[in-house]
């Protein structure tokens, strides 16, 4: 009964890929993407390096291409990111380097912060 309730939770389709899915990920793939995602899993989902994980999740999976007419929508966040990173040609060390990007990514809008010119209030 438990693993239909855990398929019922997963099936849930977000918007963007959800941090909290960052673990059902761990046996995936070989031993430095279970690394990374043991230590990714055990920080909290504001973390930089766990945003940086979702990001890279983000777009290996095709998030922003994502809406409710798309298979891969109705199937839900957690069937998609199974998927893509099983089916995933590269290595693991290829994913290592996507996230190490998009942690540089992360990192380098954070130093820069939000500039005045981004926002504007409404009158």
């Amino acid at each position: 009964m438990s693993d239909l309730n855990d398929y019922i939770i997963h099936a849930k389709a977000e918007l963007l890929f959800p941090a909290h899915l960052i673990s059902s990920l761990r046996d995936l793939r070989g031993e430095e993407w279970r690394m990374l995602v043991d230590r990714v899993a055990a920080l909290p989902e504001t973390h930089p390096d766990s945003l940086a994980f979702v990001l890279m999740m983000i777009e290996l999976n095709g998030c922003l291409k994502c809406n409710s007419n798309n298979y891969k929508f109705l199937r839900g966040c957690y069937l998609c990111a199974t998927q893509t990173v099983q089916s995933f040609k590269g290595g693991d060390g290829e994913l290592i380097e996507m996230y190490s990007r998009a942690k540089r990514q992360l990192n380098m809008h954070l130093q820069q912060g939000i500039q005045s010119t981004e926002l504007s209030l409404a009158a």
